[in-house]
Order: structure tokens, then C-alpha cells, then sequence
């Protein structure tokens, strides 16, 4: 993409992304179940009856459950393209990524419990 600028290099841009997010839904498990998740709560978050800062982080956190996983998946990758034996190092960045989608799905508990908490009985 280097010698593309503007509008091409834009749509350029688009079009990987796009192919990124289809490689994702078709390679990655965990990708498609919190992408199950987000079709499941996102019209709730859009629906209940909340405060508009609440709803925004609701949204907000749930969005950044798939942007973490894509990392996280494409962390994996390039360690799985580097070589299967096994590494510590490989260890490490995979169980990293991991651990940065387990804090964020806490992190989504945490906003929606705290969004939803004046609406319980």
C-alpha cells in the first residue's frame, strides 16, 4: 500500500479489514462466540433502560471484546506461523493475549452489572 494514497489507499484499507474480519469468523472459534454474545446483548444495551453515558460504555465494552480477540488472534498466528515447537516466549504472548480477553469479557461483567444495577429489583 505504499504507493497508494487517498481515497484508493482508503479503500484499500477497508478491503483488508474486511478480510480480516472474515478470516476471524472463519478461523476463530472464540471470535465467533463473543460475536454470538455482542448479537445478544447489543440490542439489550440499545433497548433497557439506562442512562446514555451507561449505554455507550455498555456498547463500548462489548465492542472492545472483538477488538481484543482480533489481536489476540492475530498474536496466535503469528506465533503458530513462526514454528509449532514449543517456546516459552510463544507461551508467554499467547497466554498474554489471553489474559487481555479474559480482563476485558471482567471488565464488560463489570460495566453491565454496574449499568444495570439501579434497574434490579
Amino acid at each position: 500500500m505504499k504507493g497508494n494514497r487517498g481515497i484508493k489507499r482508503i479503500v484499500l484499507a477497508a478491503g483488508y479489514s474486511c478480510k480480516g474480519l472474515r478470516q476471524a469468523f472463519r478461523h476463530e472459534a472464540a471470535f465467533r462466540q463473543e460475536l454470538l454474545l455482542v448479537a445478544v446483548l447489543l440490542p439489550l444495551a440499545v433497548l433497557l433502560d439506562v442512562e446514555p453515558v451507561s449505554r455507550v460504555l455498555m456498547i463500548s465494552t462489548l465492542a472492545l471484546i472483538l477488538i481484543v480477540e482480533l489481536l489476540n488472534s492475530a498474536v496466535e498466528a503469528v506465533v503458530d506461523r513462526i514454528g509449532t515447537e514449543h517456546h516459552e516466549l510463544s507461551g508467554r504472548a499467547k497466554d498474554m493475549g489471553s489474559a487481555a480477553v479474559l480482563i476485558t469479557l471482567l471488565l464488560t461483567a463489570y460495566v453491565w452489572l454496574a449499568a444495570l444495577w439501579p434497574l434490579l429489583p
